[in-house]
């Protein structure tokens, strides 16, 4: 497979993390009440799609306009940074998705390693990405549900590229939302991976798949581009 796949999912994953402008500081605070012990603290209810999406987002850019140094601090954040996507991505979902009628035909463990696999790519081309590009002005224009689908749109405003619009598709299971895809100016990152390993699956076993999804992963130098730039 060309690097025309590694490069699209860069500039995806790239848009992506500059949707953090949008939070100019830290994540919004809850108010403190005085609690006694007939007081119990009140639930806080789970956060909406354009919340999870704003929530992850701020964390990751207060994370990575941190000051912190060295390498045990790069690391951290590096992690914090993984946890983030974690929380607002849902590789699993996603993975099914990108190997569509194939997922059926491997094996329980196959299917795990894909995950494991996939979700590594992207998380180095996220982290890989996020440090690149400079702030930029995003708006987050609204969100709609419709059961347990959602979609959070957002424009950003990106220097030579003039207005992107930026989709975030996100589905609820066991009251949790979270993003199965993000799609860029209607460019799906899993339609185009999709696409990419169905051709690859055609000529190459799903083994061979694994092992180029593996060096893919690999050949990403991640660390050194999640400082502040």
């Amino acid at each position: 497979m060309s690097g025309a796949l590694v490069r699209h999912a860069g500039r995806l994953s790239g848009l992506v993390a500059l949707v953090t402008a949008l939070a100019l500081g830290a994540p919004p605070t809850i108010a403190q009440t005085e609690v006694t012990e007939a007081q119990p603290l009140p639930a806080i209810p789970p956060l909406g799609p354009l919340g999870v999406v704003k929530s992850s987002l701020s964390r990751v850019l207060a994370i990575v306009h941190s000051q912190s140094a060295g390498a045990t601090q790069a690391g951290k954040r590096r992690a914090e940074i993984r946890q983030a996507a974690d929380d607002m991505f849902d590789f699993d979902e996603m993975s099914h998705r990108i190997l569509a009628q194939h997922w059926k035909d491997r094996s329980p463990q196959e299917q795990e390693e894909f995950v494991r696999l996939f979700t590594e790519l992207l998380e180095r081309a996220y982290l890989a990405s996020i440090g690149s590009y400079p702030l930029a002005s995003i708006t987050f224009q609204d969100e709609s549900i419709n059961g347990s689908y959602a979609l959070v749109r957002s424009r950003m405003a990106s220097g030579k590229s003039g207005n992107v619009a930026v989709e975030y598709r996100l589905f609820e299971a066991d009251g949790r939302w979270a993003v199965y895809d993000v799609a860029v100016d209607g460019i799906s990152l899993v339609s185009s991976y999709r696409s990419q390993f169905n051709s690859m699956l055609r000529r190459y076993s799903f083994a061979q798949l694994l092992e180029h999804l593996q060096s893919r992963a690999a050949s990403l130098s991640a660390p050194a581009q999640t400082q502040k730039q």
